[in-house]
């Protein structure tokens, strides 16, 4: 059993490039941004991404940079508007019209966007406001869009269609914001980093901004150690900092996944159940589901003696195995789990937003060799329903019509 969980799992066709961010040190936007360069796009290119966008007056400049004997890219960003006393405080709005507005190609836009609304998002929840009221003192800032727009067009340049991280680590202590001292890492940030493995650090500092916990959420759904690959390059992006014990970089490696014909490897877990109150089962579903389950099934069945029940059945990955089981002892009455692996053929799939008549929304989109197909996200077209009183089938029409035009 344990054999066939001992290789990585793969979604994507053979031969794909993929891009494995090694946070080994944290990640931020400057690291990124220089790692990207260091891994080879050109500078001249970002230059000329980033003057697309037609925002105010910056420079921006590339250097070596030296961290324990392993040399890398520094980034520095410098608003020529903040040097001379001017300070621009962009809300989401502001940043969206900007970037709608520019001349970069879809791809990016929306991948911009996307990081953007992370962060959004996730101040608006801690300050307790709508994210058309945050105002973005940080992120609003002319580097923050820097960062995240430039690393959007340098990982669109690199071609990259399948994205890995490694562990995110985080530093402690605090950080001096606009808000006052915050504690590290930053609230925003571990809203941003939800649902995503982390571990702690020996660093008081912070090491994981928002800005690259967006940047990295945006881009990679697998947190794991370096998958099979071909390696094709390495680049590394410095810091700002400088730590006694470690050196301050960002690893990005970029590589070819080996051939998995579209195939990943599953661990089922399944038992019956006679004796259980059919109320538990929804309360038993959702804990299952945040335990780390890809799927959960609860099937009629009659059992020994003609006793009417329930075939539990959990589709899940191999390392959620035992908390998982643990659930299942715990929410139900069973006294025993079956366990066996499984494969499955997947489509790749990725989240996109789409501009309907409803406003933007969020939408899956899957590819196929006859390209991509768009459906609606459910979540995001319930949120729509209940907000406007309107039935969940026209935030769907609304959807198809979009795709449709």
């Amino acid at each position: 059993m344990n054999d066939f969980f001992d290789q990585p799992v793969f979604l994507w066709n053979p031969m794909m490039k993929c891009l494995y961010f090694d946070c080994f040190s944290g990640i931020s936007g400057d690291m990124v941004l220089g790692a990207l360069v260091d891994l080879g796009v050109p500078q001249k290119y970002l230059r000329e991404q980033l003057s697309k966008l037609g925002i105010d007056k910056f420079s921006i400049s590339f250097s070596r940079a030296d961290r324990m004997g392993i040399s890398g890219r520094s980034v520095r960003v410098r608003d020529l508007h903040r040097r001379h006393g001017h300070h621009h405080h962009r809300t989401y709005g502001d940043i969206e019209k900007i970037i709608r507005r520019s001349r970069l190609n879809s791809r990016v836009k929306e991948k911009s966007l996307d990081i953007f609304l992370r962060v959004a998002e996730a101040e608006a929840k801690i300050h307790h406001r709508k994210v058309s009221e945050v105002h973005f003192h940080e992120v609003g800032a002319i580097d923050s869009i820097v960062d995240i727009v430039g690393s959007a067009a340098g990982i669109d340049f690199l071609g990259a269609d399948a994205f890995f991280a490694s562990r995110v680590p985080l530093g402690s202590g605090f950080v001096r914001c606009q808000h006052g001292l915050m504690p590290v890492p930053a609230p925003a940030t571990l809203e941003i980093l939800k649902n995503v493995p982390i571990r702690s650090f020996g660093i008081r500092s912070e090491i994981v901004t928002p800005t690259g916990a967006a940047i990295l959420t945006g881009f990679v759904s697998t947190f794991d150690h370096l998958p099979e690959m071909k390696i094709l390059k390495t680049g590394f992006g410095a810091g700002s900092k400088t730590f006694e014990t470690i050196p301050n970089l960002l690893r990005l490696v970029m590589g070819e996944i080996a051939d998995n014909k579209g195939r990943e490897k599953i661990l089922v877990l399944e038992t019956n159940v006679d004796d259980m109150n059919p109320e538990w089962a929804g309360f038993l579903m959702d804990r299952l589901f945040t335990a780390g389950a890809l799927d959960v099934l609860l099937i009629p069945v009659y059992m020994k003696k003609n006793r009417p029940g329930i075939l539990l059945k959990v589709v899940c990955d191999a390392k959620h195995r035992d908390c998982l089981t643990a659930a299942i002892f715990r929410e139900t009455t069973t006294g025993g789990v079956r366990s066996y692996a499984a494969e499955r053929a997947v489509l790749h799939r990725r989240e996109g937003r789409l501009k309907t008549k409803l406003g933007v929304l969020k939408v899956k989109i899957f590819e196929e060799d006859s390209g991509d197909r768009i459906v609606p996200e459910f979540d995001a077209c319930k949120k729509v329903a209940l907000k406007k009183g309107i039935p969940l089938r026209e935030v769907y029409q609304a959807v198809y019509d979009a795709v449709r035009d």
